[in-house]
């Protein structure tokens, strides 16, 4: 336990707070924007709002400012593109797959493997709460997914099927339509990239099945034995969220809390071949995964596109959403208009809380009170100042207790909703007072937030669907 990052409550710090609070409140008032008015339904019971920007970018809590650069620093001269696929000839690559055995040996993957199988196993027999049947019955319903492509499935009806033009318009129309579809599919938030000379580097080299990605001046794109072809005209990323239940992820590691981001990729599954034949239909091409975590790096795409900050988990966290998200996005050569970073204080904060690092159960997460730009080992990718992890301390956790892990994910104080208006107060304070987040950070602890909760208890709960609420970006 790093006592450092915490700082003791005192009157003094509390009535400062206060007094700052006060004033957010002023400010936010102040600086605002002010909304379209919403057009009601015709159920009354329902509001919703029109898009008040023309590119259907959503309105933001007031303390979320869109800047030039984002915050974690990025050198793009050393960036290159990474290596999803382990490659042995190359000796980099994810700790997922191959490359795990490779950086721990084969007789230790081995023994892990099995012990993941005997856990499970244990569990069931002595009805472990988060391993009993009906938890693993829940991993099991949220595996099966619609088939991924990097095609898609193009069964969809083209425009020339309906005897019509591609559909044309400008590139905020264009955004608006994207973002209002991808929302009414499941994303979350979504936001666009234009891939130029430096943003290519976050197209993967090589995919998790070891196909090479090729950019090309073909017209179309195309997939073969050992290649996938992305068309230079394929330029823009379309990048969105899958919210994730915080109420499930609070029960992890167990297999209860696993399932969590099980259902979020396969949720994934659905929007991306849907996504793919919605283009299809307007004229364009999607190109997307072709399986889990492959085309690209997603959370880096999601940081430039300003749907969140990256942090101390090496992972993106959203002001609305927290870390209880999963990044993806689609190629496409439909013009757009792309987005900016953001600044939500979320990077400064981390500095200083450290909650995530304290928690995790392996010490796989950095302590140092700044990002660096050295690697942990060959499955970082050099080129940006992060809090890099140890990946296979992650790993072997992942398979000494039966399940993945989420426990970073569950204690991080920006994983908490908004539905009472403190939180929101304090995500702004943090936000524009960074001298306060020690101070934050331990209201957190106070409070009790980001302790494991009970897995029989969750079987209880009335969850609305998936376990998530976007009643806040309505």
């Amino acid at each position: 336990m790093n006592d450092q990052s915490k700082t003791k409550l005192t009157r003094r710090d509390f009535l400062r707070v206060l007094g700052l609070g006060a004033g957010a409140v002023v400010v936010g008032a102040a600086v605002k924007p002010v909304a379209a008015a919403p057009a009601l339904s015709a159920n009354p019971s329902y509001e919703y709002r029109r898009f008040a920007d023309p590119a259907g970018r959503s309105q933001r809590p007031w303390w979320v400012r869109t800047v030039d650069q984002p915050t974690m620093e990025i050198d793009w001269t050393k960036m290159k593109r990474y290596n999803e696929g382990y490659k042995a000839d190359l000796g980099t690559g994810t700790v997922r797959g191959k490359g795990f055995e490779v950086y721990v040996g084969k007789d230790k993957n081995a023994e892990l493997v099995q012990k993941s199988v005997d856990v499970l196993k244990a569990g069931i027999a002595n009805k472990t709460p988060g391993y009993t049947l009906k938890d693993q019955a829940l991993v099991s319903g949220n595996s099966p997914r619609v088939p991924m492509s990097f095609l898609g499935p193009q069964k969809a009806k083209t425009p020339e099927d309906f005897g019509a033009p591609k559909w044309s318009g400008t590139p905020e129309e264009a955004s608006r339509i994207l973002r209002a579809a991808l929302r009414h599919m499941g994303a979350a938030t979504a936001g666009f990239v234009e891939l130029d000379e430096n943003t290519r580097k976050l197209i993967y080299s090589f995919d998790p099945d070891g196909k090479e990605m090729v950019f090309t001046d073909d017209a179309l794109p195309s997939e073969t034995e050992t290649q996938r072809l992305i068309p230079n005209t394929a330029k823009y990323a379309m990048v969105f969220t899958i919210q994730m239940s915080e109420e499930t992820m609070r029960r992890s590691p167990t297999p209860l809390g696993q399932q969590t981001t099980g259902l979020a990729y396969k949720r994934h599954s659905v929007v991306q071949a849907s996504m793919q034949e919605f283009l299809r239909t307007m004229g364009y091409m999607g190109l997307g995964c072709s399986t889990t975590n492959a085309l690209g790096i997603a959370p880096a795409f999601g940081v430039l596109a300003g749907l969140g900050e990256m942090s101390r988990l090496n992972r993106m966290i959203t002001p609305e959403f927290g870390p209880m998200v999963r990044c993806f996005f689609i190629l496409t050569d439909l013009p757009v208009a792309t987005d900016k970073p953001i600044n939500a204080g979320v990077m400064e904060f981390c500095k200083r809380c450290k909650k995530c690092a304290e928690a995790c159960a392996t010490g796989a997460l950095s302590f140092d009170d700044d990002p660096t730009w050295e690697i942990r080992g060959p499955w970082n990718n050099p080129g940006h100042k992060a809090y890099f992890e140890d990946s296979t301390k992650c790993m072997t956790y992942w398979k000494e207790v039966g399940t993945n892990c989420g426990i970073c994910f569950s204690v991080c104080p920006f994983s908490k909703k908004d539905k009472a208006w403190i939180h929101d107060w304090v995500k702004a304070t943090a936000s524009v007072a960074p001298a306060m987040d020690g101070f934050m950070r331990s209201m957190d602890d106070a409070f009790g937030y980001g302790a494991q909760k009970d897995c029989e208890d969750w079987w209880m709960l009335d969850l609305p669907e998936y376990g998530t609420d976007s009643s806040g970006m309505l």
